[in-house]
């Protein structure tokens, strides 16, 4: 039964961080606006708002216009459900799954908007970084996990300053913006959350994942060294990675 209630919370979570992922970039209400049908606009009345569950009986469609409501919307669902069960199974009922119920669900919304918009709202990188940098006072934190509150601080400035001169430097050198100051905010928010240690690793994964990503567009001459990239999805990947390999990490180093 807690499989399903944290499953279940995980879903309705996406359900709210896809409110988010559409509604930010406009910088529009995620709270007092109801949930409505991007076709007709027709308000969607609850029984078909329910997460997963209303996709898949509607067959993706809206139930007044019949078009297709985006695949997204069921995908955020699923990957939180999963990400939060996923969770559960692994640290059980701790501060340390309620923290990382709260990255992952924060980290989702801005994978998806640097992904279609490529910009990572201030709200979002600043809930991070206030999150990241809260924690350090729990008491009972999971310090092989999470940094001591230090460390977070001196993993803030480090990821900042970072991709700060990454952009200084290509701007001098090529007089165009590498990259954008949002995701200088974001690795300064991992910073915050994984110490300043953890930022060379992050920065090592989320840059070789993008790599693999980006290497066939640009062999087959789709995209160009000047073409456009989010980095910040990666950069979300890339820490996931790093989690995920921090007992192998930390027997090398």
């Amino acid at each position: 039964m807690d499989y399903l209630l944290i499953t279940l919370l995980g879903a309705a979570i996406g359900s709210f961080a896809n409110v988010c992922i559409y509604r930010l970039p406009k910088e529009q209400s995620i709270i007092w606006k109801p949930s409505h049908c991007l076709r007709c606009k027709k308000k969607i009345l609850w029984y078909d708002n329910i997460p997963l569950f209303s996709y898949l009986k509607l067959n993706g469609k809206c139930r007044k216009c019949k078009k297709k409501i985006s695949l997204q919307y069921f995908l955020v669902e699923f990957i939180l459900a999963l990400i939060f069960l996923t969770i559960y199974l692994i640290f059980g009922m701790s501060t340390t799954t309620l923290y990382f119920m709260i990255f992952s669900s924060i980290g989702i919304i801005i994978f998806f908007i640097d992904l279609k918009h490529y910009i990572i709202p201030d709200s979002l990188n600043f809930l991070l970084m206030a999150v990241g940098l809260l924690k350090s006072f729990d008491p009972s934190l999971n310090t092989t996990l999470f940094p001591n509150l230090v460390n977070s601080i001196i993993g803030g400035g480090v990821g900042y300053l970072i991709i700060f001169s990454i952009i200084y430097f290509y701007k001098k050198l090529r007089n165009i913006d590498g990259m954008g100051l949002g995701d200088a905010k974001l690795l300064a928010a991992l910073g915050f959350w994984f110490g300043w240690k953890a930022i060379p690793c992050i920065l090592f994964f989320s840059s070789l994942i993008a790599l693999a990503w980006v290497l066939p567009s640009l062999y087959s001459k789709r995209k160009n060294l000047l073409s456009k990239i989010p980095f910040g999805p990666y950069l979300i990947i890339g820490t996931i990675t790093y989690v995920l390999l921090l007992d192998q990490i930390k027997f090398f180093i």
